[in-house]
């Protein structure tokens, strides 16, 4: 390893260890969606209401209920109508996701590129968890949405890290090394400030442990085979490893020597998944 890579890395874990590392929040419509959830007895135009102060926001959700893999014979133009058919918990959780686009944005362009590149990886992998949570699991598909959308949360301050550290800026392959290395730990220390549900938490620590084997299907599992899946017919490394010895792929049912082959409804919905929260 680089005496760069070495140093920086050193840096942040102390950083993380001691407290020290600022951590991003929650972009503030998303607090407020989240608050609004926790009312049991919340209603349909009040959870739109709360959602509706962000145009953005709403019209991402109006696509998303328009989209080929939720839309019916209706087109939905109007927000409630969107909350109506989603539900609201998958409404919240949609939201919740989505809103964190916003926080992707950096001053630099080598960073930017960085953070939209990091963003549409994410929106890939929740929309294929969308769809293996729906088709061969009984957990649920917003939950898993929320998963792939925030399994790479921590490369948030590695990225802000690194604005400010330019000899970073000029070294991207040690900048990656260093994402590679860390993002897991930062990414659940961020949902776990933020007080995301334990099954969610613990994704990004979690899900590139290919050694790992829970008691029963869970959201790390799907993520997990999900971001295999997204590098399948590339030469990314994940697709060196022997997949038929990852437990993630026994527990939702799948044979991994069969995904490559083609299943035409299944890479339709995955299609379709992805598309949606473009």
């Amino acid at each position: 390893m680089s005496t760069l890579v070495e140093k920086v890395q050193q840096e942040l874990i102390q950083a993380i260890e001691n407290d020290q590392l600022v951590l991003p929040t929650l972009p503030e419509v998303a607090l407020r969606v989240r608050e609004a959830a926790e009312d049991p007895n919340i209603s349909i135009p009040a959870i739109s209401k709360v959602i509706g102060n962000d145009a953005a926001l709403t019209a991402r959700i109006i696509k998303v209920v328009n989209s080929p893999l939720l839309r019916t014979s209706r087109e939905i133009n109007d927000l409630q109508m969107a909350v109506s058919r989603l539900g609201i918990n998958y409404t919240c959780n949609l939201a919740t996701g989505l809103a964190m686009e916003q926080m992707f944005q950096a001053t630099s362009d080598v960073i930017d590129r960085k953070m939209r590149e990091v963003w549409n990886k994410s929106t890939e992998i929740a929309g294929i968890s969308h769809v293996l949570c729906k088709h061969y699991t009984r957990l649920a598909p917003d939950q898993a949405t929320l998963a792939g959308l925030v399994h790479q949360i921590g490369v948030l301050p590695i990225l802000t890290y690194a604005e400010e550290n330019g000899v970073l800026l000029n070294d991207s392959i040690s900048l990656d090394r260093i994402i590679e290395r860390i993002h897991p730990v930062v990414g659940e220390k961020i949902l776990r400030a933020w007080e995301f549900p334990d099954a969610i938490a613990c994704v990004p620590a979690q899900h590139l442990d290919f050694t790992r084997d829970s008691a029963k299907v869970d959201y790390v599992d799907i993520v997990q085979v999900a971001t295999l899946q997204s590098y399948l017919g590339t030469e990314h490394p994940f697709t060196k490893l022997d997949w038929n010895g990852i437990r993630a792929f026994d527990k939702l049912g799948l044979n991994p020597d069969a995904l490559s082959q083609d299943d035409e409804d299944l890479s339709a919905a995955m299609e379709a998944a992805m598309g949606m929260l473009q």
